[in-house]
């Protein structure tokens, strides 16, 4: 019987996935629980394989470590393999890029025990920057799970629009095997693609659909890697264009499908009045401002989500 399962989805991770796996080699573990980690290859197209099978055949911890390739590339695609293959009744997700604290596998098990009607819940994500990002760049660091929302534990709301993000996010596999649909619509980040964006607030939307609870938790705190590229235009406009494209999906998902075509109208009334508010109050920012220029690309995606069908 395996209590826990830490999650790792990866693609071309092989110069970040020993940095992930030694944070796990070194967990201090508080209770006395079973856990194992298992990493999901998402079409890699490097020595990911490899990285694994060498840690493998030296690992001699009592949690095992297991390795499971999915063809099918997209985030979604690999939690779901993910959530297919672990055998614990708590699923911990990790990026590759997510280093966690040597408390962080406890951290997920005592607060399920404290918690039992929390079906997900979300860590303390702190971003370890390559480069300084820009002075103003809180207003958009959540976009790039840089989660922070204080040192106390927080119920969200149902009502609000307010979700953790997928890395470093806790679920319980019954939760989402009961309320998670196998076919998802949007099928998450992948190589070729920012345009699905939003596979963790669809997730997250079903489970709390699902009467639910999702919590943040601040103890479980992991430090996200953020590269110099990922900090350049070219790459957050991309990002935020995702997110927009993603919205009219993830906000119908909280209504009954008679109320969709009147909130749909709301909603489209709503990003217009943002977004000629937006333009008229910081139009000559657009070409010199970079969190500008990323706000300007959400709202414009928000806007015309609804008439978007590259979901998969």
């Amino acid at each position: 019987m395996v209590d826990m399962t830490v999650a790792i989805c990866t693609y071309n991770g092989e110069t970040r996935l020993p940095k992930v796996l030694e944070r796990l080699r070194s967990q201090s573990l508080t209770e006395h629980f079973s856990w194992e980690i298992i990493v999901v290859n998402n079409n890699s197209t490097d020595q990911t394989a490899a990285v694994v099978q060498e840690y493998q055949s030296n690992w001699s911890e009592a949690y095992p470590l297991r390795y499971y390739f999915e063809s099918k590339q997209g985030l979604a695609f690999a939690r779901r393999q993910a959530i297919k293959e672990a055998q614990g009744y708590l699923v911990g997700f990790l990026d590759d890029d997510n280093l966690p604290t040597s408390n962080w596998v406890s951290a997920v098990y005592r607060f399920s025990q404290l918690h039992p009607k929390a079906g997900a819940y979300g860590s303390q994500i702190q971003g370890d920057y390559e480069v300084e990002p820009p002075a103003n760049f809180k207003q958009i660091a959540c976009f790039l799970a840089i989660i922070d929302r204080g040192d106390q534990p927080l119920l969200y709301d149902f009502r609000g629009g307010l979700l953790p993000a997928g890395a470093g996010l806790a679920i319980r596999k019954q939760a989402w095997l009961d309320h998670v649909p196998e076919v998802p619509l949007l099928k998450g980040v992948c190589a070729s693609s920012l345009l699905s964006k939003g596979e963790d607030l669809e997730t997250l939307s079903y489970i709390r659909n699902g009467g639910w609870e999702i919590w943040y938790n601040p103890e479980m705190r992991i430090y996200h890697h953020i590269p110099q590229w990922r900090l350049e235009r070219e790459y957050l406009v991309k990002l935020f264009r995702g997110v927009g494209l993603s919205r009219h999906r993830i906000r119908m998902l909280r209504f009954q499908v008679w109320c969709r075509p009147f909130m749909l109208i709301l909603y489209f009334a709503n990003d217009l009045q943002k977004l000629i508010i937006h333009f008229f109050k910081y139009q000559i920012f657009i070409d010199t401002d970079l969190i500008i220029a990323c706000e300007r690309e959400l709202l414009v995606s928000s806007l015309i989500s609804p008439f978007h069908s590259n979901y998969r």
